[in-house]
This record gives C-alpha cells, sequence and structure tokens, in this order.
C-alpha cells in the first residue's frame, strides 16, 4: 500500500529548477565575459563550490570554455574544459534524440504505444497501458511519478527488465495525459525501447550514434565508463555545514534519465547542434531540423503562476519557457553532488552550461549572468538574490526539521523486544526489505544490496530514524505494525522524493511517498 504526500517547493527550490524572470534593466552591454571569472571565483566561494565548468556558444561558435576550481575537495588537480561531470537529467535530452534517430530510421514513431516495442510492458491501468506512447514517457504526461531521484535509489542492481516489470504496481500521482508528472523511470522505459527496437543498449546507441559522429570522445553513458579517468570531478555535498566528498554512486538501472558524463567543452558542440541550422553542427547532419523541432516542441504544460507568471512546458527532454521575452530550452540535472543547468535562447542562436560537483544554486545566478550580458541587460544581482532565497529555505528547513525533533515523545520503548522487529518484508512496488539484529542494533537491508544498508535509531513508540552508511544518502522514518495476534506484521517507510533542502536532511519533505512492506517469514 502506497499513500504519496507532496506539497508546493519553496521559493528556493522553484529558482533551482527554473530561470528567475525579473524586469530588464536595459543600459550598456558589458563586453559579454568581461568579469566573468572574478563573478566565478567569488559565487564558489561563497558557496563552498570545489570545482566548476562554463561553456558559451553564439552563432555556431564556441565564445567560451574553461573551468575553475578543483577535482577534488583538498586536492590541487584542476578542472578544465575537458573535465567530466555527470550532468544527470541533462541526459534526457540525448535520449530523446536517440528516439529521434530511430524516428527518422523508420523504426518506430513517436506516437507508437510503448506495448507495440515492448509487450510486457504494464501501468496500474489496461486502458492506459494499451494507449501510453513514446511520446508520452518522453513529456511526463504518464502520471507515474519519481521512483528514483538525486538521493534516492529504487533497485538500482536489479535488472532494469525487473523495473519495468514492477512499474505495473505503481499508483499514479495523477491522471493519464491530465498534467505534468516529472518521472525518472518512465525515461528508463524510453531507453528499454531503444534497445527493443535498434537491437543495442542505450548507452551503447548513444555513444554509438550520438556521442561518435559528433566527436564527443570523452563523453560516456555510466560511470563505470569512467574508470580510472585522471580528468573526472569527484561529487560533494553538504553535510552537517560542511562541504565534503562522497561516494560516486551507479544510477544505470534508470541510465536514460541521468547517466551521461560529459564535459563543458563537449557540451559546445551539443549546444550547437540544437541551435542555428537545427540537426547540423560542423558539417555533420546527425538529425533532422523536423525531429530537433519536435524536441522542443510544447508537449505538456508545466504548472505555472498564472496570469503574473511565464507559461512553461515540456518538450521531448527540455523545458521550454521564456527569459525576458525570448524563449529558451534548459534543463536541469541533478544527481549525488553533481549539478549542471544548460540554456539555450535559440532565437538569439546562445547557449549556456555550467556544470558542478555540488549542490549549489549559484549555477543558476551564473547562467542568468551570461544571458544577461548576451541580450545586453544591465548586470543584475543573481548571485546576491540566490544566495538570499537560499539562506531563507534554509532557516525555514532547518527550523521545520527542528519542529519534527521536538515532536518526538521521549520516554517511550518499544511495543515489542528489539529481536521481534527482525524479518523478511515485501511489497510488490518495492520488493523486498530485510530487517536484522547487527552488533549495535537493528538493520535495515533494501533489496539484498548491501549499498542500501540504514541503521535504525530508536524515535518513539515503534518508530525508527533509519541513517543510511552512506552518508550522502542521509536519513529516513521507518516504523512498525503489529497485527491482531500482536506480531510485528508491516514495516512502514517513508521515502523522500525531494526534500525541502538537502543541505539540510531529507526531511523535512515536500514530496514523499509511504509504502507498507508486509511481513513474509516464518515467526
Amino acid at each position: 500500500m502506497t499513500r504519496i504526500r507532496s506539497h508546493p517547493p519553496t521559493l528556493c527550490a522553484l529558482l533551482a529548477a527554473f530561470l528567475l524572470v525579473a524586469p530588464g534593466l536595459l543600459g550598456a552591454q558589458p563586453a559579454p565575459i568581461e568579469g566573468l571569472d572574478q563573478f566565478v571565483e567569488a559565487g564558489m566561494a561563497e558557496w563552498g563550490i570545489p570545482g566548476l565548468g562554463l561553456a558559451i556558444v553564439q552563432d555556431g561558435e564556441v565564445v567560451y570554455a574553461r573551468g575553475y576550481g578543483v577535482l577534488r575537495k583538498g586536492e590541487e588537480t584542476p578542472v578544465d574544459e575537458n573535465t567530466l561531470f555527470g550532468v544527470a537529467s541533462v541526459s534526457k535530452a540525448f535520449t530523446a534524440a536517440a528516439v529521434g534517430l530511430l524516428v527518422e530510421d523508420g523504426l518506430l514513431d513517436w506516437d507508437d504505444p510503448v506495448v507495440k516495442h515492448l509487450p510486457g510492458f504494464e501501468l496500474y491501468d489496461p486502458a492506459v497501458t494499451r494507449t501510453v506512447t513514446i511520446r508520452d514517457l518522453l513529456s511526463h504526461r504518464v502520471g507515474i511519478g519519481r521512483m528514483t531521484g538525486n538521493r534516492l535509489q529504487w533497485l538500482p542492481n536489479r535488472d532494469r527488465s525487473e523495473l519495468v516489470h514492477r512499474m505495473r504496481y505503481a499508483e499514479p500521482e495523477q491522471s493519464f495525459r491530465n498534467g505534468y508528472v516529472y518521472s525518472n523511470v518512465m525515461y528508463m522505459v524510453a531507453g528499454e525501447v531503444i534497445e527493443a527496437v535498434s537491437g543495442m543498449s542505450w548507452g551503447d546507441f548513444v555513444e554509438a550514434r550520438i556521442f561518435a559522429p559528433l566527436g564527443m570522445e570523452r563523453s560516456n553513458t555510466s560511470i563505470t565508463r569512467i574508470g580510472d579517468d585522471p580528468n573526472a570531478a569527484w561529487p560533494h555535498q553538504e553535510i552537517d555545514g560542511e562541504v565534503v566528498e562522497i561516494p560516486r554512486r551507479n544510477f544505470d538501472a534508470v541510465g536514460a534519465s541521468a547517466s551521461v558524463n560529459t564535459s563543458v567543452q563537449e557540451l559546445t558542440t551539443w549546444m550547437r547542434l540544437h541551435l542555428g541550422d537545427p540537426g547540423e553542427v560542423d558539417g555533420v547532419r546527425l538529425l533532422d531540423p523536423a525531429t530537433v523541432r519536435e524536441m522542443h516542441r510544447a508537449q505538456n504544460r508545466i504548472p505555472d503562476q498564472g496570469i503574473t507568471g511565464d507559461l512553461a512546458s515540456y518538450g521531448l527532454g527540455w523545458r521550454l519557457s521564456t527569459y525576458e521575452g525570448h524563449r529558451t530550452s534548459q534543463h536541469g540535472g541533478a544527481t549525488d553532488g553533481m549539478n549542471t543547468n544548460l540554456v539555450l535562447v535559440p532565437g538569439r542562436n546562445l547557449g549556456v552550461v555550467v556544470t558542478t560537483n555540488t549542490f549549489n544554486s549559484f549555477m543558476d545566478a551564473l547562467a542568468n549572468r551570461v544571458v544577461d550580458r548576451f541580450l545586453g541587460i544591465e548586470d543584475r544581482p543573481w548571485d546576491q538574490i540566490y544566495r538570499q532565497n537560499y539562506l531563507g529555505a534554509y532557516e525555514r528547513a532547518r527550523a521545520a526539521r527542528d519542529s519534527i525533533h521536538a515532536a518526538r515523545q521521549e520516554g517511550t520503548s518499544p511495543s515489542v523486544p528489539m529481536e521481534a522487529f527482525a524479518g523478511t518484508f515485501v511489497d510488490s512496488l518495492y520488493a523486498d526489505a530485510r530487517v536484522r539484529m547487527g552488533e549495535e542494533g537493528l538493520v535495515l537491508e533494501f533489496w539484498g544490496d548491501e549499498s542500501q544498508t540504514l541503521d535504525l535509531e530508536h524515535w518513539h513508540h515503534d518508530t525508527f530514524r533509519a541513517s543510511y552508511r552512506n552518508p550522502a544518502q542521509r536519513e529516513k522514518f521507518v516504523w512498525f505494525t503489529r497485527d491482531d495476534r500482536g506480531d510485528i506484521d508491516a514495516l512502514h517507510v517513508r521515502w523522500t522524493l525531494r526534500p525541502d533542502l538537502l543541505q539540510v536532511g531529507l526531511y523535512p519533505a515536500w514530496y514523499t511517498r509511504d509504502v507498507t512492506f508486509r511481513r513474509v517469514d516464518d515467526r
């Protein structure tokens, strides 16, 4: 049984996701890149960003491409324009382009039902299963929400065929084609369609049909392909007020949504492919112009602020909006301490990408500063705007977390001996979980996966705070209930799909899912 809880994100979360628009202050245009180095270095110091890559293209030319800072905090190897960063959800546009290539090959159509190519695919409703198309997958209009995200992994070491099979048990957050519900797992399904049609895995297809012809020789589709590359950034995260290095984690299970690793230098080629004469770059015709236009055409409206706000929509792998009256195509990416913002202004033949190796909103301020410069808009204090909104969000999240702590009921005890909580628990969507006694208390492990191990701290009554042994994954709450005989018969897990602010922790959270795992072992 699943219960989803969500409420609108904080202003800071909105700012991190979207380009903030303020009234244009037209004035004398500074040299477009004058003073950028100082702006970047000051922002990195204020936000504690170890390394950053920045690239700008305009009119088919690379205007700027360089790196700042270091690959790993505490070491001296510098970031440069060729440093690999994980660009997370920026990968979605590559998946959409891969589908576009198969459309051009005549092997599928954007509006093919998914079951035409994946006959075993099922969703919560037979009518939806028959109807859902590849276009639906790519435009976030299926209604199935997050199963995996920048802190959350779902069955990360299981075969993708199992993930596809279990999607039939996922309950919709909105009815089919009746809104925008961002979904990494639907992009995973699109990746499986690519493999079924082409005979190549999503990763192999993207590398062979996109990276190779575009000369993106350093780019790859999995952290397993980074190997010992000496010029790859390491992820970092703010934990307990300090930016620290965290482990790389493998998201290949949903690779088509989030697993591209690339550099700002090679992203200049990708950006130029979508600008100017769309689909062609440096004499290489990769995509038909009509295919690129389809990717940047509105497919699904994104909720907006009404009459006072700008319209926003989702294309195929791109978020579409306007900035100071100019149409934009943009996408962010965030996972495991890697944060990216890529913005195109097609009417000005302009593109900018910022990659960083820790979570922050400065990358959005930097992108805004660059776009302003090339639009001839006088410098605005984007760095201060984003920083002040972040600090305000931090205080609100911290206060909300303190309220959760204050509500803890002191002096309570579990209703049964600790050993009685141990057992195996299952859910149709979330598979299996095991609770066992460890040397220092109860231990929870999901999916027989050692990397998904949490230590349980008694909170109150039969509720526990579960802390991942990988500190970057933070913590969550779980609780147990008993049957009519008094035996523990269920484990309940509150999955955090989006926290209010990750730097504070996985709770408080504005988007959660409560899942009940039923006990199946003998007692």
